[in-house]
């Protein structure tokens, strides 16, 4: 075998070894999406233009990197756009006026903390009462909504200048954005190699096997949906700073995209594999193609069945990727 290894040419090693990632097809939307948009707007790629469009993916990237814990221990979340709402409202309406520093300590504190409260609902449901997942967080999603409709009836509010002025430094010379990836992607580095990590993945898999193993099933379960939570809310927090404003129904539209982006980075629905890295790049496939269907002039209704058809290519995608990988086994 592993003469036949070694016999195998460079190129199919390569190609073998990156068919073994769950991020492949990922890979390959991107690059499409990326000649896409270079051949319709040249300047697509100016660091000016790229960095502006790149600072409109970080609330969905916070977003779906939380739901892909949840997805990964073998759960779902329909309601993180609501809790990203209710703390986009929540921060807004604590920071009042000309707020000071312990204003605004206090505002991001209490939208954190009701998205983390809310995610420890939607685990404590999940985990302990045994409810499905999908019926759960759908039904809870209606609660936070109501919620971040009692806070704020309409859009309203404001962030103060110094706030918004720091969302958008360059430091080094970078987009901001990149230095939240780079933190989201340390973060679930560390988390993975951790004993909740391993446990995570494990539960994921196989709930029954993973529980007779001696792993805390429910637990797991419900810190999943905690970190989801929490990730939600700094979503709200950056939704608040991108938009400078508050808007009860501004995560709605969210919720769908972070499946689909966790979709797209080679994360099983079913739960037990995937990770961060590929949900970025699934992140990334989708507001490049935003982007080239706001450039085309598409109508909205169109870019709904463009991103349907984003989610069934990249639902078939990996399968197809490990048909083409058996068919090169012996």
């Amino acid at each position: 075998m592993m003469r036949a290894a070694q016999a195998l040419p460079r190129r199919g090693r390569l190609r073998e070894a990156a068919l073994r990632q769950s991020y492949a097809f990922a890979l390959v939307l991107l690059v499409a999406a990326a000649a896409a948009n270079y051949a319709l707007q040249p300047n697509f790629f100016n660091p000016a233009v790229l960095g502006g469009n790149l600072m409109t993916y970080l609330p969905l990237l916070l977003l779906a990197a939380g739901q892909t814990v949840v997805v990964i221990g073998g759960g779902i979340d329909l309601s993180l756009g609501a809790i990203l709402s209710l703390s986009n409202v929540l921060i807004v309406s604590t920071l009042g006026e000309s707020p000071d520093a312990s204003r605004i300590l206090l505002a991001v504190a209490a939208g954190l903390l009701a998205g983390t409260l809310a995610g420890a609902v939607n685990g404590a449901c999940v985990a302990y009462l045994r409810f499905q997942p999908i019926v759960t967080t759908f039904a809870t999603s209606f609660v936070f909504s109501g919620l971040a409709l009692y806070v704020m009836p309409s859009p309203g509010g404001s962030v103060p200048q110094g706030l918004l002025s720091a969302y958008q430094a360059d430091p080094l010379g970078l987009p901001m954005v990149f230095w939240a990836a780079v933190l989201v992607l340390l973060a679930w580095g560390l988390l993975r190699s951790t004993r909740y990590g391993v446990y995570l993945y494990a539960t994921g898999g196989d709930q029954l096997s993973a529980f007779v193993s001696g792993v805390p099933v429910s637990p797991v379960r419900l810190a999943s949906y905690c970190i989801a939570g929490f990730m939600a809310a700094l979503a709200g927090l950056a939704m608040t700073l991108s938009t400078s404003t508050g808007d009860p129904l501004i995560g709605e539209p969210l919720t769908l995209s972070s499946i689909v982006a966790v979709v797209i980075g080679g994360t099983r629905l079913s739960g037990g594999q995937g990770g961060v890295f590929g949900t970025i790049l699934g992140v990334i496939v989708l507001g490049l193609f935003q982007s080239i269907v706001s450039f085309m002039g598409v109508p909205s209704w169109w870019q709904t069945l463009i991103n349907g058809l984003i989610v069934v290519v990249a639902l078939a995608g990996p399968g197809l990727l490990g048909l083409l990988r058996q068919g090169r086994r012996p």
